[in-house]
C-alpha cells in the first residue's frame, strides 16, 4: 500500500483493516500530512509488485485519478481506480485487475473496507475453462503494452 498526503490517514486505517483480517501489508508510505507527491508512491506499489514481492497493490491519493496515471505507466501493473463494488472484485476477474487505487476524498472508510475486500477476495477467471475470452483480452492489452513501452535504458547510451 502507499499514499500520498491526502491519502495516508485511508491508507493506515485500511492497512489495520487488511492486518486484523489476516493479510501481510507492506507499507510503502506516506506516513503524514506534509506534501508529498503521488507517483513516488505509485511507483513504489508497482514496482514492488512486478519484481514479485507483493501479490497485489493499493494506491491511495486524493481524487484517485493521478495515482492511476502513474502507476499504469509501470509494464505489468493493470491498475484501476474504483469508487463501486463491482468494479473492485469484477476488476480482478476479468480484467487480471492487480492495483486498486481509491480517492481518499471521493469516498470514505466503510466503502474503502469494502472495495479493498472485494478487490483482495477476487480471483482472475481467465485461467477457467470456458473464460478464454478474458485471456484473450488481457492478452491484447499485454500486447498494446508491449507495443509502447520504451526499452529500458542501460546506462550505456
Amino acid at each position: 500500500m502507499g499514499a500520498d498526503h491526502a491519502g495516508y490517514l485511508l491508507k493506515d486505517q485500511l492497512a489495520a483493516f487488511l492486518r486484523d483480517a489476516k493479510h501481510d501489508v507492506t507499507d510503502f508510505g506516506t506516513n503524514g500530512p506534509a506534501s508529498v507527491d503521488y507517483p513516488d508512491f505509485a511507483q513504489a506499489v508497482g514496482e514492488a509488485l512486478v519484481a514479485g514481492r507483493v501479490e497485489r497493490g493499493i494506491v491511495i491519493c486524493g481524487s484517485g485519478v493521478g495515482a492511476c496515471i502513474a502507476a499504469n505507466k509501470i509494464p505489468g501493473v493493470r491498475a484501476c481506480m474504483c469508487h463501486d463494488s463491482y468494479s473492485a472484485h469484477q476488476g480482478v476477474q476479468h480484467d487480471n485487475m492487480n492495483v486498486l487505487v481509491l480517492g481518499a476524498r471521493v469516498i470514505g472508510p466503510m466503502l474503502a473496507q469494502e472495495l479493498v475486500t472485494n478487490f483482495v477476495g477476487a480471483n482472475y477467471w481467465g485461467h477457467e475453462k470456458g473464460q478464454e475470452r478474458l485471456e484473450r483480452r488481457v492478452e491484447k492489452i499485454e500486447a498494446i503494452e508491449r507495443k509502447y513501452s520504451l526499452p529500458a535504458k542501460t546506462g550505456k547510451e
